[in-house]
């Protein structure tokens, strides 16, 4: 039997049911791998709040004495601040210590560097539970699929947006109705800004593609945009129209052979009913990869919380453990630098709606816009009500520098009265 101490930087909800894990599993996980896990310290900020489930005596407030410890192996951060972080697993890196990370966005921003940084210390970094909670997603990309021609990504990877959405859509509730609820049930923050505005699945979006594609990516190459523009009634009309809207990170590889470009996104996307990302409900997470051998593959489950996430630190934990057990470890292939589509120059087909005047002449005029800025129109709704009609249209793929164009352009007729929502369309 082998033994592997762990120092754990942080006791939060995820530290807390880590150590909860370990004890309810260690015997099990003794048996299957001959590794005996112990947890030898932890750095908190307060040592006089109660900490159910540790010893008083393996508590520090120092993080240095958990990295620097002679009976620590492996270090495990889930503090969450990028610039402490980035400090602490630094210095256990370059004492040679494997370390396992949650920390969405320190990666989304300094990924390379600390992936350079594990492997010339001949140390590890893993960080399963950076991505969509429970869901095996970095294991599978790095292992099962490292031999698939991956084209492209599709991940609902926010629980709270997820929970959101689903509500607006199965109650009919507006943006604020479900916001306040979400909040008082604990699913968003007293300060939701992160989820809402996409920025937790913009960090999550770099992580995958530099995982997927293997080139270099930061959350400063994807764009983003949240759902706190997302009404009743866009909810209703991609309803009537045969979608959903989820909140999805996009990333995907572009052209036929090397050098790609890798194209990354975050947006309220209109999703097809029968797309197995439209039955994503509540707060779970599901991504949805394609690629050239497999074709079609979707990964789902919990998407967050305390046990959930967990689970995903401790199949690292594990994993890093038998490194170090076995004298081995597993380096990440060095990250080639990327070449990221302009934003503009993404693809995608569209939705877009417009008030315009119910007069003859109208509709022929606004799709020779669309026509002359090299946009395609694949279907087209339109309902007058008197002096004035709502038209809805779904396009083929275009550009978003194309429909940015047909847009202004429409925005200058006079017989536009409104232009409404634009959402991207997943579809052919």
């Amino acid at each position: 039997m082998q033994s592997v101490r762990i120092g754990l930087l942080g006791f939060g909800t995820v530290g807390g049911s880590l150590v909860e894990l370990i004890t309810e599993q260690r015997t099990d996980i003794a048996a299957l791998t001959g590794i005996d896990l112990t947890v030898t310290r932890v750095a908190v900020n307060d040592l006089t709040k109660p900490r159910p489930g540790i010893g008083d005596a393996v508590l520090t407030d120092q993080a240095s004495e958990v990295i620097q410890a002679d009976d620590v192996d492996l270090v495990v951060e889930l503090v969450g601040a990028v610039d402490l972080a980035r400090d602490w697993i630094g210095q256990a890196l370059r004492a040679g210590k494997s370390v396992v990370t949650g920390n969405k966005a320190l990666l989304a921003a300094h990924g390379r560097e600390l992936f350079d940084l594990a492997a010339e210390n001949s140390a590890e970094l893993l960080f399963e539970a950076s991505v969509a909670g429970a869901i095996p997603l970095m294991r599978t990309l790095q292992k099962s699929l490292r031999g698939e021609p991956i084209t492209r990504i599709m991940g609902i990877v926010n629980g709270t947006t997820n929970y959101m959405l689903s509500a607006m859509t199965e109650d009919g509730a507006n943006y604020a109705e479900i916001l306040a609820e979400a909040q008082r049930l604990g699913y968003a923050e007293a300060d939701p800004t992160a989820d809402v505005e996409g920025h937790d699945a913009q960090a999550k979006a770099a992580i995958i593609a530099t995982v997927a594609f293997g080139v270099s990516i930061t959350a400063d190459d994807v764009p983003v945009e949240g759902i706190s523009g997302v009404t009743a009634a866009d909810i209703a009309n991609a309803s009537r129209l045969g979608y959903v809207i989820k909140l999805l990170a996009v990333v995907e590889r572009v052209g036929t052979e090397a050098p790609y470009e890798i194209s990354a996104r975050v947006n309220p996307t209109m999703v097809p009913f029968d797309h197995p990302l439209a039955t994503v409900r509540g707060s779970f997470n599901a991504v949805f990869i394609e690629g050239g051998a497999l074709d079609e593959l979707m990964l789902y489950g919990r998407g967050a919380g305390g046990r959930p996430t967990a689970s995903a630190v401790l199949g690292d934990v594990i994993e890093a453990a038998s490194g170090i057990a076995q004298g081995t470890v597993r380096r990440l292939p060095a990250l080639a630098d990327a070449h990221v589509r302009p934003p503009e120059a993404a693809t995608s087909a569209f939705y877009l709606d417009l008030a315009v005047d119910d007069s003859p002449g109208v509709l022929a005029e606004v799709a020779g816009v669309f026509g002359a800025n090299g946009v395609s129109i694949r279907s087209m709704e339109q309902e007058g009500t008197g002096t004035e009609a709502s038209l809805a249209f779904i396009t083929h793929q275009a550009s978003e520098a194309d429909i940015a164009a047909t847009i202004e352009k429409l925005t200058s007729l006079p017989s536009v009265n409104r232009v409404g929502a634009l959402y991207r369309v997943i579809g052919p």
